[in-house]
């Protein structure tokens, strides 16, 4: 059987004239632990470029079945019209506009969306809504959520909002832990999203899907054509760092197989269509 092809959003290497590989050169890049999650899953992780003038993004859409957004760089301010609070967190724009770009057309063309970490913050601001720039410093009673040096190794419990889908994945689960990597995070909530988890000490949220309004005029329309609602979900913690047999420094944290389960029988579903 052909295998699902997931497009993972690239990460970028701007143009940097003092490296010496590829110097001055732009890179794209998947990170592997990413990719051997996909494959886990006997599906092909698919590097998705940015569009050019003969192969417009509509094209490459058409050649996966799912979208998957990486971690990486912080998300720039101007993004959600803001303005950097400090140099070092004016994020990378041009990635915005690219991975953007490929979301509101993936939800178009339903086809499932899935984003980890700096995703889940994308997708939140790719529909109207806002980040912290830093949670520490905007909201000084919160906990760390990146150690640097401890980097995956750093973990925090989160609290799983009763009756959402993301409990359902996890038969019934209240509270797990999760590694912990990221100093941004949600603000504003995207309007037709709903928080499926936070963490458990600070309330920053750490998982998110869309879920329009019964009222919504869009939704009207969609039931009348017997459409599905777009399938995009997003969590803050990296799944794909974590062991589906969790051994070892995974042992205690929150199992990666039932979210990629999830994500792939979306896929499997809008496909059948």
């Amino acid at each position: 059987n052909a295998m699902l092809r997931i497009g993972l959003s690239s990460c970028f290497f701007h143009p940097d004239p003092q490296r010496n590989i590829f110097k001055g050169k732009t890179l794209l890049y998947m990170e592997q632990s990413m990719a051997n999650w996909v494959l886990r899953h006997n599906a092909l992780p698919v590097l998705l470029p940015p569009p050019t003038s003969n192969v417009p993004i509509e094209k490459i859409i058409d050649q996966i079945d799912g979208l998957l957004l990486q971690g990486g760089d912080d998300v720039a301010p101007q993004s959600y019209d803001a303005t950097a609070l400090r140099p070092e967190w004016q994020g990378d724009a041009i990635r915005d506009r690219y991975e953007i770009e490929l979301i509101k057309r993936c939800a178009r063309k339903n086809r499932p969306v899935l984003g980890i970490c700096r995703g889940i913050q994308i997708i939140n601001v790719a529909f109207g809504g806002s980040l912290y720039q830093d949670l520490n410093t905007e909201l000084p009673k919160t906990k760390v959520h990146r150690n640097p040096g401890l980097y995956d190794k750093l973990s925090h419990q989160i609290s799983i909002n009763e009756n959402s889908r993301l409990q359902t994945l996890y038969d019934g689960v209240t509270h797990a832990m999760v590694n912990s990597i990221h100093h941004q995070g949600i603000k504003q909530l995207a309007d037709d999203f709903v928080v499926e988890a936070r963490s458990a000490e600070d309330g920053v949220i750490e998982a998110i899907r869309y879920q329009p309004k019964n009222n919504d005029a869009n939704n009207r329309v969609q039931r009348r054509h017997q459409k599905a609602a777009p399938y995009l979900f997003g969590v803050q913690w990296h799944p794909e760092f974590i062991c589906d047999d969790n051994n070892g420094d995974n042992r205690s944290l929150l199992a990666a197989a039932p979210i990629m389960n999830d994500f792939i029988a979306a896929m499997t579903s809008t496909t059948a269509c």
